[in-house]
């Protein structure tokens, strides 16, 4: 082929211009009867090599962000960049279809989405329980926030919201939701007629922030909450292995000042840097909000009872009653029937125990009093009772005799 390109009068440039080859590869072989073969190039052993089988493990196991990946295998002795990691994690990745969607963006200050996640079961106080992400995105910056939670109750939300708010400094001018029964029990064509639940209508009037319903069937319309609780579970739940539900939210507060310290992939800035041009609306100036939760609890017979792991000590005389506990910001407090009967700050951590001396004020000496009251008892005597002998006259006696002698 190359012979006859010369033939036809264009140059060994030309020639290599429209073959590809190296001019002194077309040189060598225009007067060769055999044309050039292309060698197939052995691969270059990359630092990738070693850890590309734990990295489809990990994929087919869980649907984990590159930069999961990155960090775990960095920990393992990785030394190379992560474009080479996250070109891998694209190539071996289990594809997926994805439908196109309208990216929404917001001005600063605008708006934020709150919406809820389910990551599996754990075990608490012996009882298997549903747990629960709260996630809440602010659109402009692109600051995450989250926490994990027993319950999706009203009072579980709004204090969720609390946390959120002083995690970012500030709660934008409105928050887009879906249609949870938390948030609106009924749900009409304009947002004025519908039926809020009255706990959070309270909630969001008193802070003045309007809250947003998404359109029904329509997820898309909260895309950046909807990608932030799968950034979740990808980056930081699934796979994960956590000592206790206190160390669950303890790491996850670490994992968001990582990420929110972070290139976001989509703005291409760091969300921690744009929060500072959000204008947030500071919490500082509006009236503290309590938020009360309750539960029941049995209180035991040494006058504990249990909450997230942890024991609290109640007055010992009541002991072996049912108890309202009531969850407050920072403390709980216990009812037996209408009486507070004790408070205490709630503990971080678990398997810890909180005691209060004085409720055990007087049970010692009650519990020897009783003792003692016990040794001082008379011993139990078995007492035999008398036999009864009928009394008769002595003439039936004589008259017994004289049947004998007949």
């Amino acid at each position: 082929m190359l012979r006859e390109l010369h033939e036809q009068g264009l140059s060994i440039s030309e020639i290599a211009k429209e073959t590809g080859y190296n001019r002194r590869t077309v040189r060598k072989y225009i007067n060769s009867d055999t044309p050039p073969v292309a060698k197939k190039r052995l691969p270059k052993p990359s630092k990738l090599d070693d850890y590309k089988d734990y990295i489809a493990q990990r994929l087919n196991s869980y649907p984990l962000t590159a930069s999961r990946i990155y960090r775990e295998i960095q920990e393992m002795g990785f030394t190379g960049k992560y474009t080479i990691v996250k070109d891998f994690v694209r190539k071996v990745r289990p594809k997926s279809g994805v439908c196109a969607i309208y990216r929404y963006e917001t001005r600063p200050g605008k708006q934020g989405q709150v919406d809820w996640g389910e990551c599996g079961y754990i075990e608490i106080d012996d009882k298997i329980l549903k747990l629960y992400c709260f996630t809440m995105v602010l659109g402009y910056s692109r600051m995450r926030y989250a926490e994990f939670t027993l319950s999706i109750d009203a009072a579980t939300l709004i204090q969720c919201h609390l946390n959120a708010f002083n995690y970012f400094g500030g709660y934008p001018e409105e928050i887009l939701y879906d249609n949870m029964k938390q948030v609106v029990l009924r749900r009409a064509s304009k947002p004025a007629n519908s039926e809020w639940n009255p706990e959070f209508e309270q909630f969001f009037r008193h802070f003045g922030f309007i809250p947003r319903l998404c359109r029904p069937y329509r997820p898309q319309t909260k895309g950046k909450i909807e990608n932030t609780v799968g950034f979740v579970k990808r980056d930081f739940f699934k796979g994960s292995s956590f000592s206790s539900f206190s160390d669950l939210n303890n790491q996850v507060q670490i994992w968001l000042k990582r990420v929110n310290s972070s290139i976001h992939g989509t703005t291409h800035e760091i969300p921690v840097e744009r929060l500072k041009l959000e204008g947030l609306n500071p919490v500082e100036v509006i009236p503290a909000y309590v938020v009360n939760r309750e539960c029941t609890r049995k209180i035991s017979r040494d006058a504990y009872l249990s909450y997230n792991g942890n024991r609290y000590s109640v007055p010992y005389r009541f002991a072996g009653r049912e108890a309202r506990v009531r969850i407050g910001n920072n403390s709980i407090k216990v009812y037996v029937g209408s009486e507070l009967i004790c408070e205490h700050a709630i503990l971080t951590g678990s398997g810890r125990i909180c005691r209060d001396k004085d409720h055990f004020s007087g049970l010692l000496s009650e519990v020897l009093k009783e003792n003692k009251a016990r040794l001082n008892q008379s011993p139990s005597v078995l007492r035999f009772s008398e036999v009864m002998v009928e009394t008769r006259p002595l003439d039936v006696y004589d008259r017994f005799s004289e049947g004998i002698e007949k």
